[in-house]
């Protein structure tokens, strides 16, 4: 098994990071803006892309703390991964410890998604820190498969 990990720091508060990664309108305004769901603990969210989309099952969702997601809807390589963020203050930054874990291979696609999953959480930090984050539809490019 192999994973994604990305670091990121932000400059607002821990609150206000989880807020963004567990409600349908944080969600919808860095990650992309067809999104549907609950957020909480043993909660359902539905991402869609022009390319298809995600079901996570929300496993765990600690207020300031912690989110974590099982993807079971989405493509083959996704089903059955978690995708978790750890939240922590530091220096003035709220860090976010990113991870999209339990990959069987590091296929092609794995490389793409690290790439996209980079650019969204910049997405997420310029929503936190400018009001204004880059979900898809309006999301860099990088690739046929967006």
């Amino acid at each position: 098994m192999v994973d994604i990990l990305h670091r990121i720091g932000v400059t607002s508060s821990p609150d206000a990071v989880y807020a963004a990664l567990t409600t349908v309108d944080g969600l919808a305004g860095w990650w992309t803006q067809d999104t549907e769901g609950d957020g909480e603990t043993g909660g359902l969210l539905k991402f869609r892309f022009d390319v298809g989309g995600f079901d996570m099952k929300v496993l765990e969702a600690r207020p300031a703390e912690l989110v974590l997601w099982e993807v079971v809807e989405g493509p083959a390589e996704w089903v059955g991964t978690r995708v978790g963020f750890e939240l922590k203050q530091e220096d003035g930054f709220t860090i976010v410890l990113f991870r999209h874990e339990g990959w069987r291979e590091p296929v092609e696609f794995m490389y793409h998604c690290s790439t996209k999953w980079a650019s969204f959480l910049l997405s997420l930090k310029q929503l936190l820190e400018t009001g204004k984050g880059e979900p898809a539809p309006n999301d860099v490019k990088i690739s046929n498969w967006h």
